[in-house]
């Protein structure tokens, strides 16, 4: 028994579905087992993914492959030369003054905001819990002091555990260059193994896929980066303490659409009239983010990202949480790229269910 293919190729065997199944499953199932030492790996493809199209336009250019990969690998290795010496230590001070003020900003919300809330809005009167700050943060730190002693002990303590560290940091760039520089072989390969009889329709799902991950990985990424500068460097102009801080905290949390804009303009005001005490800071925020949030959606979307990636915001959200649980920090990095390729599949599944005679009823 055979199953017509509504694009028009020849028939797809039924028994063959069952194999393609088990073997999707075979691979779930190894990811799964195999996820602890998976890590290194998944940012080795992560980067040679990323790093791919620069090689082959550099090659197309005349340069050879291997030597493309090098000059791709100097100028990402620049760009987080140039973060780590930069951007970072800015964002680590900043976010230790945030911290600081925490205390003044709670003392505010108790003296000043619930106040008002039950003067203008009736609401009975409430108490917030009384904090000893002081002691609190001294404890905080005193556990974080004995859990990150705890760690170091028992990853220098550990011989093997120590040199496994270290072999898989080195490991990364090892296998993103490998990658980077095999992959269009590796693609080519990996899709010859595909039966006849599904190598046309394979293909097609290949390329979109490889379209709505360009527009996640490199879009998206794109996108979260330049609303970050645009959020810092708006909420810096206006006077706001802690810009660089709130301007990443609204980028990272742009991954889910409109998360980013919300975020970052309740904790922007928040900061914005804890400082300045004045309802008119309030408006200059929201015109930073009311900018932000035009040109990403004028510009930024529409030109890195377009309309390809077809994930609903909450399936991003339920997709980060089970990468999560499933899998930790290789399944968050997972599980958007993941969930984004099995959109195409699904799609083309419908596709294929609507020309069944299941379907129409034939």
């Amino acid at each position: 028994m055979a199953e017509l293919d509504p694009s028009g190729s020849s028939p797809v065997p039924m028994q063959r579905w069952p194999m393609a199944l088990a073997g999707l499953a075979l691979v779930a199932g190894a990811f799964y087992l195999l996820h602890p030492i998976l890590l290194p790996f998944v940012l080795g493809a992560l980067i040679a993914y990323l790093g791919d199209p620069l090689v082959d336009r550099l090659e197309r250019r005349g340069l050879g492959r291997t030597l493309g990969v090098v000059v791709v690998f100097v100028f990402f290795t620049a760009l987080m030369v140039l973060a780590t010496l930069v951007a970072i230590p800015l964002i680590v001070q900043q976010l230790d003054a945030l911290l600081q003020k925490i205390p003044q900003f709670y003392q505010w919300v108790t003296e000043v905001l619930v106040p008002w809330l039950r003067s203008r809005l009736s609401v009975p009167a409430a108490h917030l819990p009384e904090i000893d700050w002081s002691g609190q943060l001294a404890e905080h730190w005193q556990s974080l002091g004995k859990v990150t002693a705890t760690t170091v002990k028992n990853i220098t303590g550990s011989g093997a555990g120590f040199l496994l560290g270290l072999f898989n940091l080195a490991l990364v760039p090892v296998v993103a260059f490998y990658l980077m520089r095999d992959w269009d072989i590796l693609i080519g390969k990996s899709l010859n193994m595909v039966p006849v009889a599904w190598h046309n329709r394979v293909t097609t799902m290949v390329r979109e896929a490889d379209e709505v991950l360009s527009a996640f990985l490199r879009g998206q990424f794109l996108v979260m980066c330049s609303l970050g500068l645009i959020y810092s460097a708006g909420l810096w102009l206006v006077g706001i303490q802690f810009a660089l801080v709130l301007g990443v905290i609204a980028g990272l949390a742009s991954i889910v659409p409109y998360l980013g804009f919300v975020v970052g303009i309740v904790i922007s005001c928040a900061v914005a009239y804890a400082q300045y005490q004045e309802w008119t800071m309030l408006l200059w925020v929201a015109l930073v983010f009311g900018i932000g949030q035009v040109l990403e959606s004028v510009l930024l979307t529409p030109v890195l990202v377009g309309d390809r990636i077809g994930l609903h915001p909450v399936a991003v959200i339920f997709a980060l949480m089970a990468g999560g649980q499933l899998a930790g920090f290789v399944g968050v990095l997972l599980a958007l790229p993941v969930s984004a390729v099995i959109m195409v599949f699904v799609r083309h599944a419908v596709a294929h269910y609507r020309a069944s005679h299941l379907y129409g009823g034939e």
